[in-house]
């Protein structure tokens, strides 16, 4: 009996061994996939064109890269389940919940959604409850804006191939312009609100947790009652979200790994 080696597809191959760069590089030319691959440049370039084809990757604002697509996005497991991530991130959980007073949590991004990795309940009687693993509309929510922030405008655009977003979502994101440009202002502001969007009476907060791909990043939000998360509250409560945060790297923990 032949060895395994024996039925490769080589061109199968291929295109699995790129789509493995992708795990680890944002955006990669021809010429980047060709020598990391150690395939001539017509092949990398049949490769990405097919990939592209399907999905799994999309061109850059520059025409001469590419970047993981949304069918790749959705096939790759987000941070925050494993073990050390939770580990790591407990901590920053557990310290928001302190300086803020209101239920924190973290998500991820899967395609078009975010799920809610871990969180910590707010002490308060009134208060928004932890849901764990609950997934919602990425563009309708303060998480999943600051992870779709952190995306290029063509990997967002690919996301949502639509100019018209989700019917039932209020604006100001009800359609992919608005959606764009808020994402622009999220990223020179550096947190991002979401007012009653994903459920009347709640308001929330965003900044960055962690990750410097789309394969490991996170969102760390503070979810509050409308009455007292008006948009000044939820500024201040952005300014402890950061601080929380900020004890990943001060603490020296390494950052999330990769498919953790």
């Amino acid at each position: 009996m032949g060895t395994t080696r024996d039925y490769t597809i080589e061109s199968l191959d291929t295109g699995l061994r790129l789509m493995r760069l992708f795990l680890t590089h944002d955006s990669l030319t021809v010429s980047e996939a060709a020598v990391r691959l150690s395939v001539g440049r017509s092949t990398a370039h049949r490769v990405l064109s097919t990939l592209e084809g399907r999905g799994f990757a999309i061109r850059d604002s520059s025409g001469r890269g590419y970047s993981p697509g949304p069918e790749l996005v959705r096939l790759g497991r987000p941070a925050g389940f494993g073990t050390d991530v939770r580990e790591q991130v407990g901590a920053v959980l557990d310290d928001a919940v302190r300086r803020t007073g209101e239920t924190v949590q973290s998500a991820a991004l899967i395609g078009d959604r975010i799920v809610v990795t871990d969180g910590r309940e707010s002490p308060h009687p009134v208060r928004v409850v932890l849901e764990p693993g609950r997934t919602h509309p990425a563009h309708a929510t303060s998480g999943g804006r600051m992870l779709l922030s952190r995306m290029t405008t063509e990997q967002v655009c690919a996301l949502y191939p639509r100019e018209r977003l989700d019917e039932d979502t209020p604006l100001p994101a009800g359609s992919r312009s608005a959606l764009l440009d808020e994402l622009a202002e999220i990223r020179a502001c550096g947190y991002a609100l979401s007012r009653g969007e994903s459920a009347p009476g709640m308001n929330t907060v965003a900044v960055p947790l962690t990750g410097s791909s789309w394969r490991d990043r996170l969102a760390l939000m503070a979810c509050a009652p409308a009455d007292r998360g008006d948009d000044a509250a939820l500024v201040r409560l952005a300014e402890e979200l950061r601080r929380s945060a900020a004890l990943l790297s001060a603490a020296g923990r390494p950052p999330v790994p990769h498919g953790s």
